[in-house]
């Protein structure tokens, strides 16, 4: 046989495929954070939010209290004025010419000796 004669009744035979295996590859897909950063980021972000409602809820009872506190302070002011008004009241009942003209008026008789010792412990 020559080689041409070789050739083409190579090319006449039925050639059997060729089977290659094909290898079924599962690809997974890997998301950019893993699961332990996720776990991380979860522990996190639950502190933050404990923090962020523990911050609002101390904010709003330091509140609370220095409205309590204005309202104390509001109230002792208004306190102190009724004693001062209350201590001129006094030092105006309390002169010795008022309560030599009441003694007058009701029949006393004063001597000026006990007067100007009454003056003098009112001082």
């Amino acid at each position: 046989m020559s080689a041409s004669h070789a050739r083409s009744w190579d090319q006449m035979q039925p050639t059997a495929p060729k089977k290659d295996k094909q290898v079924v590859v599962k690809v997974r897909k890997q998301s950019w954070i893993t699961k332990g950063e996720k776990v991380l980021y979860s522990i996190v972000g639950v502190c933050l939010l404990i923090a962020a409602i523990y911050m609002v809820s101390f904010a709003s009872s330091t509140d609370t209290i220095n409205r309590e506190l204005q309202a104390l302070e509001n109230d002792v002011q208004q306190q102190k004025v009724q004693n001062e008004g209350l201590i001129y009241q006094k030092k105006e009942l309390s002169r010795p010419e008022r309560i030599v003209k009441i003694a007058e008026e009701n029949g006393l008789q004063i001597q000026d000796a006990k007067i100007k010792q009454v003056s003098g412990l009112n001082k």
